[in-house]
């Protein structure tokens, strides 16, 4: 096998098109005399030339609500974007970090699942002692306290106070992911001039 062979435009076209078909690099480079390591920058070349080409492909279906899509249209008028499709083209290249959960988010939802698990955990006991009681056949009367009847409303309270902390705290958050998205858009709108 030597090493100094050059490929051709039309060998380097068929390694592509075997590759792409399943066969290994190892046959490629028996097949054509190189070496194995030209077969994989041929490929990767040829990777790195479509991505740079960035011809479309693929193909981004999503159903939305009448009021989703009209806020969206709204926000490409703004931004100056004339089609949902590059709107969209637009919101994906810069999708790089505007979709990630961050840090804060993930630290107040962990104590929000733990603050939850704690509170089921009252509540499995209390259910616990009140079937205890029928069993015995004291009655769930005898078990069911002021006390316990305290305790159930304040873990009822806390758990609509949790789901609405939740709620803003997720609203939070999409507010913040529609801010950074409008930026982006705008940027992509500003360097499109």
């Amino acid at each position: 096998m030597s090493r100094s062979k050059r490929l051709t435009d039309a060998e380097r076209m068929e390694i592509v098109r075997a590759a792409a078909e399943g066969v290994s690099t190892s046959v490629l480079a028996e097949r054509f005399g190189v070496s194995v390591r030209a077969i994989q920058y041929t490929l990767k070349a040829d990777a790195e030339r479509r991505t740079d080409a960035a011809i479309p492909v693929s193909a981004v279906s999503v159903k939305v609500t009448a009021e989703e899509l009209a806020s969206f249209d709204a926000v490409l008028t703004a931004a100056g974007i004339e089609s949902r499709a590059e709107g969209l083209r637009r919101l994906i290249q810069a999708a790089g970090g505007v979709f990630v959960p961050d840090a804060q988010m993930a630290a107040e939802m962990a104590r929000y699942r733990a603050s939850l698990h704690e509170v089921g955990n009252g509540v499995v006991q209390m259910a616990r002692q009140m079937t205890q009681a029928n069993r015995t056949g004291r009655g769930a009367g005898s078990e069911f306290t002021e006390l316990r009847l305290a305790q159930m409303r304040g873990l009822a309270r806390f758990i609509l106070d949790s789901a609405d902390e939740i709620d803003l705290l997720l609203r939070r958050r999409r507010d913040a992911m529609q801010l950074q998205a409008t930026a982006a858009l705008r940027e992509f709108a500003h360097a499109a001039e």
